[in-house]
């Protein structure tokens, strides 16, 4: 027999993903798949916009991209070129009209343009152009950054965007089409990945490398930080336009957001969590009889708890990944329904064994306790909680969405406190250096500012937070 729990804390949210195809016959069809492959990144909504050398045509919807698009949708994207954003909304309400890539025709012709991250100064900036006269056409982040290029002197879109991207402060990774050009940007912080391919000579641009691995492209390097790479039919050009800040790489892409099988900046996602894993076990041993991973984004850390401490990985909770938005609910009341098709538990696994509990975070704690609680009505003698970061003390401001600092329970109680709540034997957190030793060492920097309050950008006054978390059933 089996137990089963209702998730009703959503978990940090993914922020955004883009792709983009410059110079290939199917450039719709393979932006496309390089979202698909980026689903993770964003399951609201979805656009592909290509561009024949003159007109441009766009495809957006709200959903997962399966359900956006249908063969009939790629094959009015005519044109050798295309850009495409799956979306999870960290500025701007989850509606249809804020669904990206935004298009506009302007002055110096047509632009397309596709963004993930959050920009901190982005109230500040759309009270400035609207009083100026801007009309706005979604409450976005990224049509701040259209309306910036909109009103930028420059010989060319390269020189219009950098000079709008000197006027923005936050996260930022874009890509952005015009009839005869393919734009990738990264921020100076490059909090954000963006990789560079290629496929049967056409480049390919993404936010991962498992989008290039899924169209058969071959990986070129990573785009760095604070750079603008330009493509057109002449190839390739690069450009350092902005001034060049230290590297703060959001340390929870490896963590937790980008694909396991995915390399950012030379780092293998899946192999950084095993090792990282591997370091909790390091610092947080204790006698048990199995390790059992929180699915699915604690599923690398256990394994390497479980190699370093030589106990048995079993699967004792199973996810369900097939739970759409809604579902047609019983007229019958059955008790936490909403999250009984969500997470189970595997009693024969776990009944009368001292079991560890890896995830990778602990946001408001409410999750948490019911699978500790799921897991001990289950026949578990013992519970033991390892998590595989250091304590989430502080939001995110740069597209990642999390909880006001009031509801993060680690910013609000002790370790005692947040293990008496959680209602298991012993809890362990991975220290801020033990993470950084699993990583390699701590390199190039990191942005780490929900652990350590170290926010590499100060938010301006009049910016609101991010707080969209939902309540969902």
């Amino acid at each position: 027999m089996s137990q089963s729990v209702v998730i009703d804390e959503p978990e940090l949210r993914h922020e955004c993903g883009v792709c983009g195809v410059f110079g290939h016959a199917e450039a719709a069809n393979l932006t496309y798949l390089g979202l698909y492959a980026q689903q993770h990144r964003g399951q609201e909504a979805a656009g592909v916009t290509s561009c024949d050398g003159t007109l441009f045509h766009t495809h957006r919807g709200m959903g997962r991209v399966a359900d956006v698009f249908g063969p009939q949708d790629i094959a009015r994207l005519e044109g050798e070129h295309a850009i495409g954003h799956v979306r999870y909304s960290t500025s701007g309400a989850s509606i249809e009209r804020n669904a990206q890539p935004l298009v506009i025709d302007y002055q110096h012709g047509g632009l397309a343009m596709a963004h993930n991250g959050n920009l901190v100064n982005a109230a500040h900036l759309r009270r400035y152009l609207e009083r100026q006269g801007s009309i706005f056409q979604t409450d976005m982040d990224t049509e701040v950054i259209i309306h910036l290029v909109a009103r930028a002197p420059g010989a060319s879109v390269e020189d219009r965007l950098a000079r709008a991207l000197r006027e923005v402060k936050g996260a930022y990774t874009l890509v952005a089409l015009t009839e005869s050009r393919l734009l990738g940007v990264r921020d100076p912080l490059g909090f954000r990945p963006l990789v560079l391919g290629v496929i049967d000579g056409a480049y390919v641009l993404a936010s991962e490398t498992c989008a290039l691995d899924l169209i058969g492209a071959d990986f070129i390097r990573d785009i760095s930080p604070g750079e603008m790479v330009v493509i057109s039919d002449a190839g390739i050009e690069s450009y350092f336009p902005f001034e060049a800040q230290p590297r703060r790489m959001c340390v929870f892409e490896y963590m937790y957001f980008a694909r396991p099988d995915s390399t950012l900046d030379g780092i293998n996602v899946y192999q950084a969590r095993k090792a990282i894993g591997r370091e909790l076990a390091r610092e947080h041993p204790v006698e048990a009889d199995v390790v059992v991973p929180v699915p699915d984004s604690g599923v690398a850390a256990a394994m390497g708890y479980a190699e370093e401490s030589g106990l048995p990985l079993e699967l004792g909770l199973i996810r369900n990944h097939y739970v759409g938005r809604t579902f047609i609910e019983p007229q019958q009341e059955i008790r936490h329904f909403g999250v009984k098709v969500k997470l189970n538990a595997v009693t024969s696994v776990l009944k009368g064994r001292r079991v560890i509990l890896v995830d990778d975070s602990i946001v408001r704690g409410t999750t948490s306790a019911k699978i500790v609680g799921m897991v001990k009505a289950s026949g578990a003698s013992e519970v033991h909680m390892r998590i595989s970061a250091p304590p989430t003390i502080g939001p995110c401001h740069y597209g990642i969405d999390t909880p006001d600092r009031d509801q993060l329970i680690a910013a609000n109680r002790t370790l005692e406190g947040i293990r008496d709540n959680l209602g298991c034997e012993s809890l362990g957190y991975l220290t801020l250096e033990g993470l950084y030793r699993g990583m390699g060492g701590r390199g190039p920097g990191y942005c780490d500012a929900c652990f350590s309050d170290d926010y590499p950008v100060t938010p301006e006054e009049g910016t609101p937070q991010m707080s969209l978390l939902r309540e969902d059933a």
